[in-house]
């Protein structure tokens, strides 16, 4: 019987299955439901922890247990691709690329052991009378908690989180009233909420006034923004292999030719290229490239051109960069990303060593300052972000202080490559999806593999380019004023908001069970 204590093949399962509801694999769709359900699984396990387990060490260690597979699991099977880029791309061996993933699944996972190790300590003392509300409430938040640190804290990883299996499905309407983490709060005390029920007819109720709620606000919750006018883009999306895209001979020729052609060829009133389209810091370029592009669209009548660029120098730091090419006044603009990747953007103290086992150029950027204008053109405010940077909304959120400045259009420029043909893909769509429901606002992405993309500010994609292939998206988007309540709460305060709420609920557990 003791090999049955801490079972690790079902919660291991589980946590898969809530790696899949993210993106699920073959057809890149979010499954709010089976993320609810995966999440219930871990909740029904840890239910029965304290309802078996009388020694509170027992209880605590087989809890960490329980969480902590699931977890690994989960965050494996979510970022498993990083694989693709250290070994694939980067040159690492494979058991050390393997090893890695592992490492940094097992890692993360802690803050959710965490979660888990706390919500059966506190539930254990929470009143007859108010559960299974307060029970799953404290899961809710201490789950919560564990994905907020997750977001934040170490320059943040959230990658994968919870709430993003809910871009589609009955709890898609809070998305601009809660964002992705308070989607994960609503979901994670659903799924205790079934747990708790024994998965009877009990559990009907709960979902049902979720679902109520859900079609309430659907039906008459008012429109946040109004239409900022209709704009015409054109995504270009070059398709370079990661292996060859720094390599003089392919790779690089190829991209400077190709978007040349393109980026001159553009009849639309904004063009934009992928992240470090052009590869090479302008005073590297062949002689006359970039001045002849600056003039190409300084010319009355030219689009405005969003592109891509490593720009800087050893003695003032590289920046991973969108500049516009465009008459006077725009030409002058330049974004620097600012919330860059452990280890592909910098290197973190003590890691050296592992960088250098890898191939990996221009890996050690300056971060650029969060609060960098949009630009404007032709009545709309286009504020770029560059590849896994819409990952954190409450960034994005903090340029839509001043309503009347805030972005009508976000712009991401992304380079996926690294991962290869992978659900990785399909996770940043959704990720994308998110953010332009969060805020209101169309996203337009450019990327140099896929999925390039036109996404309304619904979340819903109105055009996309087939992957993987070479080619350009002209489409046309609409840009948004106004502010949802999220976009409002976040640019005040950050996530602030939901790190109190949910700590306020863990104290008041905690202080009922010092009452008790």
């Amino acid at each position: 019987m003791k090999r049955l204590r801490r079972p690790t093949v079902w919660p291991a399962l589980a946590g898969l299955a809530q790696a899949a509801s993210i993106a699920m694999p073959g057809s890149g769709l979010a499954q709010g439901w089976l993320q609810v359900l995966s999440l219930a699984a871990l909740a029904a396990g840890l239910l029965h922890i304290t309802q078996t387990e009388n020694a509170w060490a027992a209880a605590w260690r087989r809890a960490a247990w329980f969480g902590g597979v699931f977890a690994t699991a989960w965050l494996a099977g979510s970022f498993w691709w990083l694989y693709v880029s250290m070994h694939d791309v980067g040159g690492l061996p494979a058991p050390l690329a393997a090893l890695a993933v592992f490492l940094l699944a097992s890692a993360v996972s802690l803050f959710y052991v965490a979660a888990s190790v706390g919500w059966v300590v506190l539930s254990r003392r929470v009143p007859p009378r108010f559960q299974p509300g307060l029970s799953s409430l404290l899961f809710a938040a201490v789950w919560t908690l564990a994905e907020l640190m997750r977001g934040q804290w170490f320059t943040g990883f959230p990658w994968g989180a919870g709430g993003y299996a809910h871009v589609d499905g009955v709890l898609a309407v809070w998305a601009p009233w809660v964002g992705v983490y308070g989607l994960g709060f609503v979901a994670a005390f659903l799924a205790m909420r079934l747990a708790l029920s024994g998965w009877r007819l009990a559990a009907v109720k709960p979902l049902a006034l979720v679902g109520l709620l859900s079609w309430a606000l659907q039906a008459w919750s008012p429109a946040f923004t109004t239409s900022a006018g209709m704009g015409q883009v054109e995504l270009l999306q070059a398709s370079i292999l990661q292996s060859e895209k720094f390599d003089v001979r392919s790779g690089i020729r190829d991209a400077l030719q190709w978007y040349d052609e393109r980026l001159r060829a553009s009849q639309q009133a904004l063009v934009v290229a992928p992240e470090t389209a052009i590869p090479l810091l302008p005073r590297h370029l062949p002689e006359g490239y970039w001045s002849g592009l600056q003039q190409h669209f300084a010319q009355p009548g030219r689009s405005l051109a969003l592109i891509g660029v490593p720009l800087g120098s050893l003695a003032e730091g590289y920046a991973n960069a969108v500049v516009a090419m465009g008459p006077q006044g725009q030409a002058d603009y330049r974004y620097d990303k600012h919330h860059l990747v452990p280890f592909g953007e910098f290197i973190p103290p003590g890691f050296a060593w592992f960088v250098r086992q890898m191939q990996i150029p221009l890996g050690d950027f300056s971060r650029g300052r969060l609060d960098q204008p949009s630009i404007a053109w032709q009545g709309q405010r286009l504020s770029p972000n560059i590849c896994y940077e819409d990952l954190f909304g409450e960034e994005l959120a903090a340029q839509f202080k001043d309503g009347a400045q805030a972005p009508t259009a976000l712009v991401n420029v992304s380079n996926i490559a690294w991962f290869g043909n992978t659900i990785a893909v399909d996770q940043h769509l959704n990720i994308s999806r998110m953010r332009a429901m969060e805020l209101g606002r169309p996203m337009l992405r450019a990327t140099n593999t896929g999925a390039t993309a036109i996404i309304d500010h619904q979340g819903r994609v109105t055009h996309e380019l087939p992957r993987f292939t070479r080619g350009t998206l002209v489409g046309t988007y609409e840009g948004r004023n106004g502010l949802t309540p999220y976009a409002r709460w976040a640019a005040a305060w950050g996530l602030w908001p939901l790190w109190l709420l949910c700590l306020g609920l863990v104290l008041l557990i905690a202080w009922r069970r010092r009452a008790v």
